[in-house]
């Protein structure tokens, strides 16, 4: 098989080395980091990011991807200092000895893409530019509310910036939330540009996250297309199935977001579990 699990372990807990006792009790090799003791992985210094790596090697778990917040601005916000965060991420990817860094394209308003367009192309021909001679690759994630938050416009952004630096991650909860059929239209649409998949699912009818194959999403479809086509890489989990210490801040979030319960490690190994239904179910057909 060549799906390698990963997942956002802040979901899991607050405390970095709780994070990384969970995974390693689901035999994961791999976290998507994000949040650290509380902070986003950006919001800390080289010198605590080298700790954070050697806690990492003790523990022998590597990184599939760091999450960044990047591109998670307005577009109308001011770039440079933005820039600047761009760049302290890429040393942050060195020193973990990870090359994927999830990013975004901008938040705009409804109805404005159009016009915000050239603006939002310069600035990933900026992030692309400056990565072209370091062994780091952009992920550019779905998110509702962005540039591109719908398929049309995330293949827009790839094909116009037509470098081996973009690559774009499919998040199946975060287009049904845009109203977006995943399965056939998004995927078939964007398959030969995703490179990662992040687990999550949704119902289509508030935008509510669930488990794995229980929302809208067509997550064991999409899996059984992934495993006729061989496809090899990371299947990462982001529960998002009750609020964690940080969300609004480490997603760039400025409204407050309410969860009845609080996220926790039972609620991460629903999500792994849910996934492994459907892993074992389309493994074994």
């Amino acid at each position: 098989m060549g799906f390698i699990i990963s997942g956002f372990s802040d979901e899991i807990a607050t405390d970095f080395q709780k994070q990384l006792e969970v995974v390693k009790s689901l035999n994961m090799d791999y976290i998507e980091i994000r949040g650290v003791n509380g902070r986003s992985i950006v919001e800390h210094t080289l010198e605590e990011v080298h700790d954070i790596k050697r806690q990492l090697d003790i523990a022998n778990i590597k990184i599939s991807a760091i999450a960044s917040p990047i591109g998670k601005i307005k577009i109308t916000d001011e770039f440079e200092p933005h820039f600047e965060l761009f760049k302290h991420t890429i040393d942050i990817a060195n020193i973990l000895m990870c090359k994927n860094i999830r990013l975004f394209s901008f938040f705009v308003k409804k109805g404005e893409a159009g016009r915000y367009r050239v603006e939002v192309m310069n600035r990933m021909k900026k992030f692309c530019d400056y990565v072209e001679d370091k062994d780091i690759l952009l992920l550019h994630e779905n998110e509702k509310d962005i540039f591109g938050d719908v398929p049309k416009r995330c293949l827009d952004i790839v094909k116009t910036m037509n470098s081996d630096k973009l690559k774009l991650i499919f998040d199946p909860a975060n287009f049904i939330q845009c109203q977006v059929e995943t399965y056939p239209k998004a995927y078939e649409l964007l398959k030969d540009e995703v490179v990662y998949y992040h687990m999550k699912d949704a119902l289509l009818i508030n935008g509510n996250v669930v488990p794995s194959g229980y929302g809208d999403g067509h997550i064991p479809e999409i899996i059984e297309e992934l495993i006729k086509e061989n496809y090899h890489g990371f299947l990462s989990l982001e529960p998002h199935l009750g609020h964690f210490e940080g969300f609004n801040q480490l997603e760039g979030n400025k409204d407050a977001v309410s969860f009845e319960e609080k996220s926790d490690a039972s609620k991460f190994k629903i999500a792994y579990d849910s996934l492994q239904v459907i892993l074992e179910d389309k493994i074994n057909e």
